[in-house]
């Protein structure tokens, strides 16, 4: 893969075992600034598996992934490991340090991610919900919280977060329990949350699932709409093969935890490994 200064996400030679079952094999793939990249895949392709390397719930078993240029996982096999590794490049990073940082400062460093099953705050509004996002960028502690000193930072947040739910279209469902909402209303409602956090990166995953063709034609152009308002790169996880042909800039396809292709949209259509391993073959 070539030296790309643009790259916000690079992975390098991702692989995830989980004692003898390799998820993920190999996978080294870029976002660039201000993109929508895909990663399509059939169910049990390492996709999520993926999105977990990138946001700290997973600690890969080997390889780097770097946000804007600085590398933020860093791993290669140890321990017992060493010996069931069932990957390749098994040696590639073994001068390396290890880094690993947690979800939380992953997300403070600018990566926010929605999930594919749907995680709110089931016992908050859709206001409060978007609130405690914004509580990631505050500036406040116990003590200034305590004697109410942060009370100008908390009313910019709060302005803030009614702010976010008027652009995704949720400010009269603002004092409802979010779990109470339509579902397609509680997805827009889990992206407006990532958005408080104020990323430059966003990862969504499956967005569209649950949805009908009309909520998911809505969805894509809501998609490229946050994208270009908040100048955010987006790479996301999505069955809807509409979808993502209609907005993704680039795609990549996994299958069985390997990469098997890469493309635009319409690259990947004409892919005749895509069309067999994922997208189906016409019988004759």
């Amino acid at each position: 893969m070539s030296e790309n200064r643009n790259n916000v996400l690079k992975l390098e030679n991702i692989t995830m075992q989980f004692g003898g079952v390799v998820a993920i094999n190999n996978l080294s793939l870029e976002v660039n600034q201000g993109e929508i990249v895909a990663l399509i895949g059939p169910n049990g392709a390492g996709k999520t598996t993926a999105f977990n390397c990138i946001t700290g719930v997973y600690e890969p078993t080997n390889g780097i992934v770097y946000f804007h240029g600085e590398p933020i996982v860093v791993n290669h096999p140890q321990g017992k490991m060493v010996k069931q590794y069932a990957g390749i490049n098994g040696d590639l990073y073994r001068e390396k340090k290890p880094v690993a940082h947690t979800p939380d400062r992953i997300t403070h460093m600018g990566i926010a991610r929605t999930f594919q099953n749907i995680r709110l705050f089931k016992s908050q509004t859709a206001f409060e919900n978007v609130l405690i996002g914004t509580h990631l960028r505050r500036n406040s502690n116990m003590f200034t919280a305590t004697f109410r000193l942060n009370a100008k930072e908390e009313k910019a947040n709060r302005e803030k977060a009614w702010n976010l739910l008027e652009i995704v279209g949720l400010a009269e469902e603002g004092k409802e329990l979010a779990t109470s909402l339509p579902y397609g209303k509680q997805r827009r409602l889990e992206i407006a949350r990532a958005l408080a956090t104020e990323p430059t990166l966003l990862l969504l995953d499956e967005p569209a699932a649950g949805m009908n063709p009309q909520e998911t034609d809505e969805l894509g152009s809501f998609i490229v709409d946050i994208k270009n308002r908040f100048n955010l790169t987006v790479f996301m996880i999505e069955h809807h093969m509409n979808l993502v042909m209609d907005i993704s800039d680039r795609i990549y396809v996994l299958d069985f935890g390997r990469q098997i292709a890469e493309g635009t949209p319409e690259e990947i259509q004409k892919n005749p490994v895509v069309i067999a391993a994922y997208l189906g073959v016409e019988e004759e």
